[in-house]
């Protein structure tokens, strides 16, 4: 039995000044940091389940071919097998290299067994014409690969916006004008765990277990329940701690149908978790682009005009881009025109990725302000200042131009040269996310012998949402966060959101707060006929409960909580009012560049971010830390490459897709925007993922003078740049 504190408080829920706060606006280490470090924690890779079999898929390997024949037969005489099907048969298409080109399952004792098995699937195929570029979709006869019914192009229909003549009248008139296109590869999410399920079936009046790598606990049991047959309510998902998402793991996907289907037919628990080869070919990714931009800007700096032309590289999803001009403003509105259309191409669909689309449009955007700023005689961080609206970015701007040493540069209003082949350059960008809130519940149990559990089924990517579970409860009961339990990551738990777009904070700090306070009060009421004091009148610090100016009226925690006769249970909701959805960031990096073997080295950078009330600045810093070396990465490293003749994905493994490692990594410095006194909370790891890269564009130009327009800022990308042709 329980006691269910679910009434109307008292009082609203509030953060709080700052300054009273003793567990939140702290260093909080993380809760799991200790499981994780000794590799206790249980990834859904590390499932092992009773009589479990191993999963595999095979991928064929290039985009497009036409099957003749899958022969199954030897394969399925293999030791240790159990399961073995195909997807495709003869007749069928493969019409591009992502989960269309999955052409069978195995499931055997052993994942050896189930490895053995696939190499003697025999595949008769004949390969098509691979479509893996923009130029080969653009061809006049190229085949046709879009996903939209009743296609006739590999171009979907253009999203023009604004008035184009209006736009050129304003570009004619424009003192300095910039025109320059940029190219974007593909960017794999590269989570460290890759994507997969482990299905435990269970008789039809008991629920399906399912451990799942995702970022969406409550929505998996709805992505599952066609394939097993079950209502979602009859389906708990567990996700206990994870290795990443990105935002490549919203739903099941067909390994996850795929391991659910081979545990209805066997009744045995299925362990179906992609390759790292899988993971790029079928696992989604952020689409690249191609943009054309004109920009235009009056003798005083600011921007007039703007033009966009643009082809989003999706594969065969859309892809994204958000239409222009992107966080700068121009003087007249109707003087800015874009058209953004889709080339689809025959591989896998991108997914959303870290702040969608914004990473690609500020590469552009940043590279024209850089250069007007230049044309114009401008120090870069003024031009920025004059073509932004905000006053928070002003300031956040100003700050990381004094930590990276701005001031004392030598060349801030045109590009620098190479002394002895060695050249230093700084650059900037900035960012803008909109963080929502949405519907999260959260139970807080209180129990008779002083244990407090905080639960919800939100899930932790590795953001450390599971310590403020715990750490806002104990900051509203006056308890140290280890005298909290957070259960996390079980769909049977209180509804959370899915973690994408940065909503998570947002939508679960609100909620859990809400239940803190209901607790709060309700342990208040029982405290009311010992100590004498109304609800509302106590203060609770420091493992106790006092009246409020009287500290000799007071109980320890322990005696509190032997007033109950039975668990307090009390149910909390998302509330709006403390949760705020606008947050904006500024990035500096600087950079040395070899201009004679074009070696860049990212020597800094530096991020100042605002987020409201920062629940844990530890977690804070390291979010910051880790959007800058994603976008570092992205920047100096990160493609997708495909052969182009046969179409082979050739950066398939992580020795061939090349990641920033630790001798990438510069001195970092992640700055909390304290002048950003909002007495509310918000999620904020999308933002500082945005500008890095361009930041470091810009250093490269600022140090040297060369503008690279396309990315990853290779060695042979930069001396092209400066030297031409090589």
């Amino acid at each position: 039995m329980s006691h269910s504190a679910k009434g109307s408080p008292a009082s609203e829920p509030s953060w709080g000044k700052r300054s009273d706060l003793d567990v939140l606006n702290r260093d909080i280490p993380r809760v799991d940091g200790p499981v994780k470090a000794t590799g206790q924690a249980i990834y859904t890779h590390d499932v092992r389940l009773p009589d479990m079999l191993w999963a595999r898929l095979l991928i064929h390997p290039v985009p497009r071919a036409e099957i003749e024949s899958i022969d199954l037969e030897a394969a399925s005489e293999m030791p240790g097998v159990v399961h073995i099907e195909a997807l495709k048969e003869s007749g069928d298409t493969v019409r591009y290299h992502g989960d269309d080109a999955v052409l069978a399952v195995v499931a055997a004792e052993t994942p050896e067994q189930a490895a053995d098995a696939l190499r003697e699937i025999r595949v008769k195929a004949t390969s098509l014409p691979p479509v893996v570029t923009r130029a080969q979709a653009l061809e006049d006869d190229a085949p046709v690969v879009s996903r939209r019914r009743n296609a006739d192009a590999n171009v979907g229909r253009a999203n023009e916006r604004g008035d184009a003549a209006r736009a050129d009248a304003a570009l004619a008139e424009a003192v300095a004008v910039v025109e320059r296109t940029f190219e974007i590869p593909v960017q794999h999410h590269a989570c460290l765990e890759t994507h997969g399920h482990v299905v435990q079936p269970a008789p039809d009046d008991e629920p399906v277990t399912v451990y799942a790598s995702t970022q969406s606990v409550g929505g998996t049991p709805r992505g599952l329940a066609r394939t097993l047959g079950r209502d979602a309510s009859r389906i708990r998902v567990l996700t206990p701690h994870m290795g990443g998402g990105f935002g490549s793991k919203f739903g099941p996907g067909l390994e996850g149908a795929l391991a659910a289907r081979v545990a209805n037919t066997t009744g045995r628990p299925v362990h179906l978790m992609l390759t790292r080869a899988d993971e790029f070919a079928i696992a989604g990714n952020r689409s690249g682009s191609r943009q054309t931009l004109k920009v235009g800007a009056d003798s005083e700096g600011r921007l007039v005009g703007l033009k966009l032309e643009a082809d989003k590289l999706g594969g065969v999803s859309g892809g994204s881009l958000p239409g222009p001009p992107y966080i700068y403003t121009v003087a007249d509105d109707d003087a800015v025109s874009s058209k953004i259309r889709s080339v689809h191409t025959a591989t896998d669909g991108s997914r959303a990725m870290r702040a969608p689309g914004h990473p690609q449009a500020s590469f552009a955007m940043e590279a024209a302000v850089d250069e007007l700023a230049y044309l114009l005689g401008m120090d870069l961080v003024e031009m920025r200042i004059r073509n932004l609206e905000s006053d928070v970015h002003h300031r956040q701007l100003r700050r990381v131009a004094e930590e990276i040493g701005w001031a004392e540069h030598p060349h801030r209003d045109r590009p620098g040269t190479a002394v002895n082949g060695r050249a230093v350059g700084i650059g900037f960008g900035v960012s803008v996310w909109g963080p929502g809130g949405r519907s999260s519940r959260c139970d807080v149990t209180v129990r008779p012998d002083g244990s407090v559990v905080s639960a919800t089924a939100t899930q932790d990517l590795g953001t450390g949402a599971r310590t403020y579970v715990a750490a806002i409860v104990a900051e509203e009961l006056g308890l140290t966060v280890d005298m909290v339990e957070a259960r996390i990551g079980d769909s049977d738990l209180p509804p959370s959101v899915t973690s994408g777009g940065s909503v998570t904070t947002g939508s679960s700090a609100p909620a859990i707060k809400d239940a803190a306070h209901k607790a709060r009060e309700a342990l208040e009421a029982l405290v009311a006929d010992v100590l004498g004091a109304p609800v509302g009148s106590y203060s609770w610090k420091g493992g106790r409960v006092s009246v409020r100016g009287d500290a000799s009226r007071s109980l320890p925690w322990i005696a509190v909580c032997a007033l109950l006769r039975e668990p307090l249970v009390a149910q909390g909701e998302f509330r709006d009012f403390l949760h705020e959805g606008r947050i904006h960031g500024a990035q500096a990096a600087r950079v040395e560049v070899d201009t004679l073997t074009g070696r860049v080295k990212v020597l800094k950078m530096v991020t100042c971010q605002d987020q409201g009330l920062p629940l844990n600045r530890l977690a804070l810093r390291s979010q910051i830390n880790g959007g800058m070396i994603q976008a570092l990465s992205y920047g100096l490293l990160e493609q997708r490459v495909f052969d182009e003749q046969d179409g082979f994905l050739l950066s398939d493994t992580l020795d061939l897709y090349k990641l920033a490692g630790a001798q990438e990594i510069p001195e970092m410095v992640a700055l909390i925007d304290d002048e950003d006194e909002r007495p509310s909370v918000c999620g904020m790891a999308e933002a500082p993922v945005i500008p890095g890269h361009s930041a470091i564009a810009g250093a490269i130009h600022n140090a040297c003078g060369a503008r690279l327009t396309r990315m990853p800022f290779t060695a042979d990308n930069v001396l092209e740049t400066l030297y031409g042709k090589i």
